[in-house]
């Protein structure tokens, strides 16, 4: 599987306390925020990776830990996953927010988000000034 981003998703117990913690007193930089404005998901630089911190855990912290992984083509990799005996959690669906999702769980119950990005997801798009920039930027 060719893996083209990676991220660490964290549902907390209380997400505006998590969201400081991370933002305000560790001092992440801030990639991107999402979701309603009252309760934003944040998603925080952590070096080559991101650390994603959105929604509220209902049950233990520590057991919502998720791996989220773009691909590119996600039905391609859940007919190669489902032929390898990979139990497949949901199969490829658009989520509402325009991503190709497919979970998969690791041999401990570990949560695998994969996901591909729609060749006309505002992802895959730099929309700062392609003039200030040198030319727009592809975010495949």
């Amino acid at each position: 599987m060719e893996v083209l981003a990676s991220r660490i998703l964290i549902h907390p117990s209380d997400v505006h306390r998590s969201h400081q913690f991370y933002r305000d007193i560790l001092g992440l930089a801030v990639f991107r925020e999402f979701g309603d404005a009252d309760r934003p998901g944040l998603v925080f630089f952590l070096g080559t990776g991101f650390l994603e911190v959105s929604g509220r855990s209902e049950g233990a912290v520590g057991d919502v830990t998720r791996l989220w992984l773009q691909v590119r083509d996600v039905e391609a990799e859940h007919t190669r996953l489902r032929s390898a005996g990979v139990p497949i959690i949901r199969p490829p669906m658009q989520e509402p927010w325009g991503l190709i999702e497919m979970w998969i769980e690791d041999p401990d119950g570990i949560p695998i988000v994969l996901v591909q990005v729609p060749e006309d997801h505002p992802l895959r798009r730099d929309l700062r000034d392609p003039a200030t920039l040198g030319g727009p930027v592809d975010r495949r």
